[in-house]
């Protein structure tokens, strides 16, 4: 199939542009430092919390954590991340405004349900949170309890992620999470008790033992529990950089045929459940935010993935987390014993980051547009930037090939690609990433 080059290529996500892969210690705690203090007073922000603990390891993670069966690593970061707090707080302006909170992970609602409800109190005590803002967690359903649903609602959670996966048991066994559905039945049915009536779910396809069948039992599991939001992601197998991948076993791996059938009858089956597609790996209810911003032009993409979130401004907090500032991109100490250092120490633990140019920005735009509209007015956009569209088209790498194989339609200027061909968009984007040597392997 002509599509399948693309469709397997090792491309960035493009949650950011550019990537992390371009961040360097050239931009570090004092460029931050400058950043926070030139924020508009007036506008909203968006605050991100990694919490990078969790009680196993999932063999398919590919996030940054470590694995504690003890509290006491967790109370000590806790004490790292409120002195952080206290840090960026006293660099940006007097009570900044917050439009939008997300705890991420790892597992954040390991953190218990009074230290949570205290560290809520004190980033509300550090930033002027509104009324409308959308407080978000992200959950494991194996070790939710009824206290911490009680603490998320009184803390002022209104949206939850759980990851799925997948319900298949043959499949939870090979990649080490065994989550029954009545879990995960048993955890969204506390959180709509206690007021957190917004619940996303992650779907995963192309891991160990997967089938077309085995995908459409889960997400016809998933959908009966009707989630606002689900994300579905292709698991990525890079055992070379990702340790515990290397306990999966490749053979047993579905190939790109398969995953190519796996995904479209996800994305089917969630149709015909009344969800709507957005973007790229995205489904929502029509009166979800994301369908709204979608249909809206609203729909923006950030390092979390899609969002309604319109902030300009994103402040990460804790290990590894990632930043946006008007001005460019940071990113905090890695490792976790790094970072506590340096926050112990009164220091910003700004590791590396990105300064953005002019020629970024107007790349990036483009970029957003694709992976959230399907199209891009590149002419348009150029407009606002102040620069020249046939310079970005003319240059654009691999466009012209991607328009002779059908995938991309461009007129005046204007780049379109068929809904079809969805599952190829990150292609496109690579098109105006100046950064790629290419745009396929």
């Amino acid at each position: 199939m002509q599509t399948t080059k693309y469709r397997e290529a090792r491309l960035p996500s493009y949650t950011i542009y550019p990537t992390v892969s371009e961040f360097s210690g050239s931009v570090g705690a004092e460029a931050y430092e400058e950043w926070l203090r030139n924020l508009p007073a007036a506008d909203p922000v968006s605050l991100y919390f990694h919490v990078p603990f969790c009680r196993s390891m999932c063999w398919y993670c590919g996030f940054p954590t470590t694995v504690t069966r003890r509290d006491a690593p967790i109370l000590n970061y806790l004490s790292a991340l409120r002195d952080e707090i206290r840090l960026v707080s006293e660099r940006a302006p007097h009570g900044l405004a917050v439009s939008d909170v997300h705890f991420g992970g790892g597992t954040p609602t390991l953190i218990g349900p009074a230290e949570f409800l205290a560290l809520m109190e004190f980033v509300r005590g550090r930033f002027a949170l509104t009324k409308t803002a959308t407080v978000a967690v992200e959950i494991d359903a194996r070790t939710f309890t009824a206290e911490m649903a009680e603490a998320l609602g009184a803390a002022g959670v209104n949206r939850a992620s759980l990851g799925v996966q997948s319900f298949d048991p043959i499949v939870q066994k090979a990649i080490n999470r065994i989550q029954s559905e009545a879990q995960t039945a048993a955890a969204v049915e506390m959180l709509r008790r206690n007021g957190v009536s917004q619940i996303n779910f992650d779907i995963i396809f192309g891991l160990p033992h997967q089938t077309v069948q085995s995908c459409v039992e889960t997400v016809r599991a998933a959908v009966a529990m009707r989630p606002n939001r689900l994300a579905v992601f292709g698991y990525a197998h890079i055992p070379s950089l990702i340790k515990n991948q290397r306990l999966i076993k490749e053979a047993f791996l579905p190939g790109s045929a398969a995953r190519a059938e796996q995904d479209a009858a996800v994305a089917v089956t969630l149709i015909a459940a009344g969800y709507r597609e957005i973007g790229l790996d995205h489904f929502a209810l029509p009166e979800d935010g994301l369908a709204l911003a979608q249909k809206t032009g609203r729909l923006r993409r950030n390092s979390l993935g899609y969002s309604a979130d319109t902030c300009q401004t994103l402040i990460g907090f804790g290990a590894s987390a990632i930043g946006r500032v008007g001005e460019g991109y940071v990113q905090n100490e890695v490792t976790r014993d790094s970072y506590q250092q340096h926050v112990a120490a009164g220091r910003l633990a700004t590791s590396k980051g990105y300064r953005l140019t002019d020629d970024d920005r107007v790349r990036a735009a483009i970029i957003e547009r694709l992976m959230c509209n399907l199209e891009a007015d590149v002419p348009a956009i150029c407009a606002t930037h102040g620069c020249d569209p046939s310079l970005l088209l003319d240059s654009a790498k691999g466009l012209a090939m991607l328009a002779k194989d059908g995938i991309v339609q461009i007129e005046m200027g204007r780049i379109r690609v068929p809904p079809e061909h969805r599952f190829v968009i990150r292609a496109v984007s690579a098109a105006f990433d100046a950064f790629l040597d290419r745009v396929v392997p």
